[in-house]
């Protein structure tokens, strides 16, 4: 079997393209599966269902995680419908197996005291310091995504009327701001923008010191930036203001429709995620504070 296996790889390689970190991955995968069936006296040709669950079941009592496991399937999967399609094995077990349930990962926020520290360090003695202190504040405000913050154009910020107005895809929805957001955004409009802006035309509601489209690369490192000089040790993305901005609503007795709604959710299922993570908070919270947890 040993050249079956070598022969599995270089049809990987050769015939669909898959990159060497696949292959080695998927050999050693099969290889383990093969000291299985060898260690149970399991016939690789008589292998049926019922030996590829227990050998699913098996990684799991070993400690492997979901995800390896989903990964381990995979490789098995692949390495069937190879033997298949050479007649080297009548039938293929793995047909119809269901991949096991990962749990989702909990996403990453900062404190309301890490967000206003994070939030106080850009100088607003100066244009670009403006214009960062207007982003950060919009996007900790209305938890948009940054693909959406540097899609912004002026006339989607109604500062008379609180609203800022995204539009994603064939979606629109209306966010409501907070005074202080709709400072800085007023600030930024009215000292700063038009300096950083040479053409007239820019449409854009932020953009870079060249007066140029701004990125979300760009923003991100002025997040990095911003993280580094607040000496915060928690890794901060974009993302991590939209998560903070979510969690801080339903810690502060938000409804979850209405989260959803903002974020621009399809579907509930995405948003209640922040339900869990604000339970996990408060779990956090009382372990630490209370003197008999």
């Amino acid at each position: 079997m040993a050249n079956v296996i070598n022969e599995f790889a270089t049809y990987l390689d050769s015939t669909k393209g898959v990159s060497q970190g696949t292959i080695q991955s998927y050999t050693r995968d099969i290889k383990q599966y093969m000291n299985y069936l060898n260690a149970n006296y399991i016939d690789i040709q008589r292998a049926n269902k019922t030996n590829v669950i227990s050998y699913m079941m098996s990684l799991q009592k070993n400690g492997r995680a979901p995800s390896s496991i989903s990964r381990a399937l995979a490789s098995l999967r692949a390495f069937y419908k190879y033997l298949t399609s050479e007649n080297i094995v009548a039938n293929d077990p793995t047909l119809r197996l269901e991949t096991p349930k990962q749990d989702k990962k909990l996403p990453s926020i900062l404190t309301v005291e890490e967000v206003d520290l994070l939030l106080e360090q850009p100088d607003v003695g100066t244009f670009r310091g403006k214009r960062d202190k207007a982003m950060l504040e919009l996007i900790y405000a209305s938890g948009i995504k940054v693909s959406e913050l540097v899609s912004l154009e002026i006339e989607d910020v109604e500062i008379g009327l609180g609203f800022v107005r995204c539009v994603s895809g064939a979606k629109a929805r209306i966010i409501p701001l907070g005074s202080v957001c709709l400072k800085a955004l007023s600030d930024y409009l009215q000292f700063s923008r038009s300096f950083l802006v040479s053409d007239k035309s820019q449409k854009k509601l932020f953009v870079n010191c060249s007066g140029s489209n701004l990125t979300r690369q760009g923003f991100w490192k002025i997040i990095k930036e911003y993280k580094e000089k607040a000496n915060i040790e928690k890794e901060i993305t974009p993302h991590t203001l939209r998560h903070s901005f979510a969690a801080h609503l339903l810690e502060n007795g938000a409804d979850l429709t209405s989260i959803q709604e903002m974020l621009g959710h399809s579907d509930i299922s995405s948003t209640q995620i922040y339900t869990k993570l604000v339970k996990t908070r408060i779990k956090e919270v009382y372990n630490k504070a209370h003197p008999r947890a």
